[in-house]
């Protein structure tokens, strides 16, 4: 499998503090709708800690259900536990997900024998793993030999590489990884040396201007690139601002997508200067 181009990391819409399924599909049909490259359910921005099984396996089925098979379907599997990520990336493949989005072990610190049995385990389900290396979230930065190393596991197509060091992420690229960035601020400079596409927050907002930025940044129509950079980065500035998703579903919410409803312990983040959010599509 080849993943390419601009991933959404969905937002869990809540109303009274229940999964908002309908405007789930909506975000979803809204994503494909805008030329999206693929859906993202149950990462980090669809508070994933918060989600109970059941909840979980809803946003994957309906996900999967709304593309059809139009747009792949990334579901965040990956748990401090390698029992439960296992037991959720044959959940996944059940429902009929495409692949499965494993990040790193946190809190736990596993040693590098530790790393390689547990992406080897994730692995023999025979879904394909985009590997998820976030150590602002895991407590973690693996140097991009042992990164490099575990990407060549049997069953890894890719890795979701959230640093934003741009350096770091060509490494890899000469490396021959398929990098998906996990950084909205450095994507189009990391898009432009090679990486293979993005899994985006802000493509929540503005589908089809990240799509355009995007395509630009791997095209290198550089003009185009710096004047949807100029309009988007304001916007990036403003989403992690705050932990995410609180400034995304504020956001959202001014821009009648979904509520600005979090699960503790995130709460809702105060809404963006309209000027900031006008246009954005």
């Amino acid at each position: 499998m080849v993943l390419q181009g601009v991933h959404t990391a969905l937002v869990t819409p809540f109303a009274d503090g229940a999964i908002d399924l309908d405007t789930f599909e909506a975000l979803c049909s809204r994503q494909i709708e805008a030329g999206i490259n693929g859906l993202v359910p149950c990462g980090t921005t669809g508070e994933t800690p918060t989600l109970d099984g059941g909840e979980w396996s809803s946003l994957i089925r309906t996900a999967v259900r709304v593309s059809d098979g139009r747009v792949p379907v990334i579901a965040g599997c990956g748990t401090n536990s390698t029992a439960q990520t296992v037991a959720n990336i044959g959940e996944a493949k059940a429902l009929g997900a495409d692949a499965a989005l494993v990040v790193f072990p946190y809190y736990n610190k596993p040693n590098p024998i530790g790393h390689r049995a547990h992406v080897e385990a994730c692995c023999r389900l025979g879904l394909p793993v985009v590997l998820y290396h976030v150590p602002g979230r895991t407590g973690q930065r693996l140097s991009e030999t042992q990164l490099a190393e575990l990407c060549e596991v049997p069953g890894v197509i890719a890795v979701k590489e959230a640093t934003g060091d741009v350096a770091y992420g060509q490494r890899l690229i000469h490396a021959g990884i398929q990098v998906l960035s996990g950084d909205d601020a450095s994507f189009p400079a990391l898009m432009s040396i090679g990486a293979a596409g993005v899994i985006s927050v802000i493509s929540n907002l503005a589908p089809r201007m990240t799509i355009q930025l995007a395509r630009a940044a791997a095209d290198g129509d550089r003009t185009t690139m710096d004047q949807s950079n100029r309009r988007l980065q304001p916007v990036v500035d403003f989403l992690f601002s705050d932990t995410n998703p609180a400034p995304c579903k504020a956001a959202m919410a001014e821009l009648g997508l979904c509520s600005n409803e979090l699960r503790l312990p995130l709460s809702p983040g105060l809404a963006p200067p309209p000027v900031l959010i006008e246009g954005l599509q």
